[in-house]
């Protein structure tokens, strides 16, 4: 490998598209987790005098959620998968059977890209004489090695995302003194969501007060509904 490909190479990581597909799994995965556990906590301590409803309910949903995200995610992302799949076979027999439209279809998507017809017509032979699957399927599927969708890496990192999401608010609620449960609870979730925006946007490259002010207020509106329903019914749990 020449300096200029380990330098193009190098330049090339730190770009932060490579990083949406697990970046996604990850921060849906522990922002789910802390909202999730943290409002069935909440809705649990205001209708409860103990300790042991709050906590048994918590880790209920932290299991619950941890599988069912990670089923959810995988056959999500496998669906995914499946249609990427079947547009490649397809268009594996297009080209099969009518390659010179095909290659009409490649040069004019160079064109409307900015290229003078000559020039497209060029690329785009090119292309097809050097792999004109992979020019389909990159040009006109849109279908590029960072985009495509991982079900397994996507289901782990679901489910490890919300568990260690969700094992924050639980511990609250194991530990953290039973007296104002409920402000405990949504105080230390809000500076968990805090810290997930923070973390994501710079993992991301992203603006940290866009990710922090709209991770806080969602997370705001659901334990605070949550915490309503609690309250309005009223049930005594212990």
């Amino acid at each position: 490998m020449t300096e200029v490909d380990k330098d193009l190479e190098n330049y090339l990581a730190d770009h932060f598209i490579h990083k949406s597909n697990w970046l996604r799994a990850a921060v849906l995965g522990a922002n789910d987790g802390i909202l999730s556990t943290a409002s069935i906590a909440i809705g649990v301590a205001a209708a409860s005098v103990t300790r042991e409803p709050v906590v048994l309910a918590t880790l209920a949903g932290l299991v619950a959620g941890a599988l069912s995200m990670a089923a959810g995610e995988y056959v999500s992302v496998s669906s995914q998968t499946d249609i990427e799949k079947a547009d490649i076979a397809r268009e594996k027999i297009e080209l099969e059977e009518m390659p010179e439209l095909e290659l009409q279809r490649l040069a004019e998507i160079y064109e409307q890209r900015g290229l003078n017809k000559e020039t497209a017509m060029a690329v785009a032979k090119e292309f097809t004489a050097h792999d004109v699957l992979a020019a389909h399927v990159r040009d006109e599927l849109g279908i590029t090695e960072s985009s495509q969708a991982n079900p397994i890496q996507a289901a782990l990192t679901s489910g490890l995302a919300f568990t260690a999401g969700g094992i924050l608010p639980f511990l609250v609620a194991l530990f953290l003194p039973l007296v104002n449960m409920v402000y405990t609870l949504y105080g230390s979730a809000l500076l968990f969501l805090i810290v997930l925006g923070a973390l994501s946007a710079k993992t991301g490259g992203s603006s940290m007060s866009k990710a922090v002010i709209r991770i806080t207020f969602w997370g705001t509106v659901a334990m605070g509904l949550t915490a309503l329903v609690g309250y309005l019914f009223g049930v005594n749990l212990s």
